[in-house]
C-alpha cells in the first residue's frame, strides 16, 4: 500500500463543539444549496501556526465563540481529495485536498455567545446543535468519509 503524499493536501483545522447536552454546534454554510450544507467550523492553518490555535481562530472567525474547554482531538491527519472539476481559491492554490486534524470542545457560554458576523463574510448564515451521528448524512458527500471518522473519534466524549 502507497503512503498519501501529504504535501499536496492543504494544511486545516476542523472543531466540534459540544454543548452540555451533548449535542454538536452546526452552521448552515452560506449561498449553498440543500441538501448537504450544513457543517462544523473549519478552516486552513497559517505558515507556523500551532493547530490548537488554528482551531480556536477559526472556531471564533466562524462563530464568534471564544468559551471553550478542550475535551480531545484527533490524532493523525484525515485527508480528503477536492472533487473532479472543483474550483475555488484552495484548488487554484494546486491542493489535491485538505489534510484536516479535529478538536473537540465544550462550549462553556450561552448561546447569545455566537455570533455569525464576527469576522467580516459569514461563512453560515443559520445555526442549530445536533447529534453527532447525523453529521455524516449533512455534509457534502466528498467530505462524508471524514465526518465518519470524526464522529466515531469523538463518540465517547463525556456528554455532560
Amino acid at each position: 500500500m502507497s503512503q498519501t503524499d501529504l504535501s499536496a493536501y492543504r494544511p486545516n483545522v476542523g472543531v466540534v463543539l459540544f454543548n452540555t447536552a451533548g449535542q454538536v454546534w452546526l452552521g448552515r454554510r452560506a449561498n449553498t444549496p440543500e441538501p448537504w450544507n450544513w457543517q462544523f467550523p473549519q478552516g486552513g492553518v497559517d505558515e507556523g501556526e500551532d493547530l490548537e490555535a488554528a482551531a480556536l481562530r477559526e472556531l471564533q472567525e466562524e462563530t464568534g465563540v471564544r468559551s471553550v474547554e478542550l475535551l480531545g482531538r484527533t490524532g493523525d491527519w484525515i485527508v480528503y481529495d477536492f472533487p473532479e472539476g472543483m474550483g475555488g481559491p484552495k484548488a487554484w492554490k494546486g491542493f489535491k485536498g485538505q489534510k484536516q486534524v479535529w478538536f473537540a470542545y465544550r462550549f462553556t457560554g450561552d448561546d447569545s455567545e455566537f455570533d455569525l458576523a464576527a469576522h467580516g463574510e459569514p461563512e453560515f448564515d443559520a445555526w442549530r446543535w445536533g447529534a453527532l451521528e447525523e453529521t455524516p448524512d449533512l455534509i457534502v458527500p466528498f467530505k462524508r468519509q471524514v465526518y465518519q471518522q470524526v464522529a466515531a473519534a469523538f463518540e465517547t466524549l463525556p456528554k455532560s
